[in-house]
C-alpha cells in the first residue's frame, strides 16, 4: 500500500513538472511574438533613407532629411519653371510615334479669380505638383488668367506658343532649416506661329523652396502616365511654396554677379 502511494506521488510530480515547463515555454514564445511585433512597428514608422541629391544623374544618400545639394535645388527650379511655362499646344509625347506626330493639347480647365474658367496647358498642370498644396491652386489660377486662348487653337493662323527663357538662376540662399530662396532672371516669350511675331515679358522672380518628405510607392502596370509623371516630379523631395518679385539692384556690380533683393 505504501509502495502504491509512492508511485502515485512520483507520477503526479512528473506531470506537474511537465505542465509547468510547457506553460513557461508558451509564455516565452508569447514574449518573442510581442517583441517581434514591436520591432516591426518601429520599422514601419521609420522614415526611408533620403536618395534625393540628384546631380548629373547620380544620387547619393543623405542622412539629414532636410539637406539638399545647391545644384539639385537649381536643377529643380529650372526644370519646374520651364515646364510650367511651356505652352506648345501639344501634349507631351508618350510613345515614339508621338514625338514626330504629337497630339493636340485640349488643356485643363481652371477657375479664375473672376469666377469664369480658362484653360492651362496640360504640362503646366502636371508641373504644378512641384508646388506646395496651399500655393498650387492660387498660382495655377494666375497662370490661367495669362494663358492666351490661342495656345489651344487648331487654326494655324491663330495658334500661339510660349516658352520661358531662363537667363540666370542664382545660387540657393538658405533662409531656414530645409528652406532656400532662389532668384531667377528670365523672359517669357510668346510667339505667334503664323508670322513668328514675339511678345517678350520679363520674368524676374524670387522662389522660396523647401525640402519635403516623399514616401515612394512602387510602380505597377495599373499606374497611368499621369500618375507616373506626378510621381517623378514629387520624387525630387522639393517644392516651391511661394513666388515673389525679384528686384535687381545693380546689373554691373561684383564683376557681373547681379545683386538682388526682395521687392516689397
Amino acid at each position: 500500500m505504501v509502495r502504491l502511494l509512492q508511485q502515485k506521488k512520483r507520477t503526479f510530480s512528473i506531470l506537474t513538472t511537465f505542465a509547468i515547463a510547457a506553460f513557461g515555454l508558451h509564455l516565452f514564445v508569447l514574449f518573442l511574438f510581442v517583441l517581434q511585433g514591436l520591432n516591426i512597428r518601429q520599422l514601419s514608422l521609420r522614415k526611408p533613407p533620403n536618395f534625393v541629391e540628384i546631380v548629373d544623374d547620380e544620387s547619393t544618400t543623405n542622412i539629414d532629411n532636410l539637406a539638399r545639394e545647391p545644384e539639385a535645388i537649381r536643377q529643380f527650379v529650372t526644370k519646374t519653371m520651364t515646364s510650367i511655362f511651356n505652352w506648345s499646344g501639344m501634349l507631351p509625347a508618350e510613345t515614339p510615334e508621338q514625338v514626330t506626330n504629337p497630339k493636340p493639347d485640349p488643356g485643363i480647365l481652371v477657375r479664375t479669380s473672376q469666377g469664369n474658367t480658362q484653360r492651362i496647358s496640360s504640362k503646366t498642370w502636371i508641373a504644378g505638383f512641384a508646388l506646395s498644396e496651399d500655393f498650387r491652386k492660387g498660382f495655377l489660377r494666375k497662370i490661367a488668367e495669362i494663358t492666351p486662348p490661342e495656345v489651344f487653337s487648331k487654326n494655324p493662323q491663330q495658334a500661339m506658343s510660349a516658352q520661358l527663357f531662363i537667363k540666370r538662376v542664382y545660387p540657393p540662399k538658405k533662409i531656414a532649416a530645409g528652406k532656400w530662396r532662389v532668384g531667377i532672371v528670365a523672359d517669357l516669350i510668346q510667339k505667334k506661329q503664323s508670322d513668328e511675331r514675339k511678345v517678350i515679358t520679363p520674368f524676374n522672380k524670387d522662389l522660396l523652396v523647401r525640402a519635403v518628405d516623399y514616401f515612394d510607392a512602387p510602380l505597377t502596370e495599373d499606374n497611368s502616365n499621369l500618375q507616373k509623371a506626378i510621381r517623378s516630379i514629387r520624387a525630387d523631395r522639393l517644392e516651391i511654396y511661394e513666388i515673389r518679385n525679384l528686384c535687381l539692384l545693380d546689373d554691373n556690380s561684383n564683376q557681373g554677379q547681379n545683386q538682388f533683393n526682395q521687392c516689397v
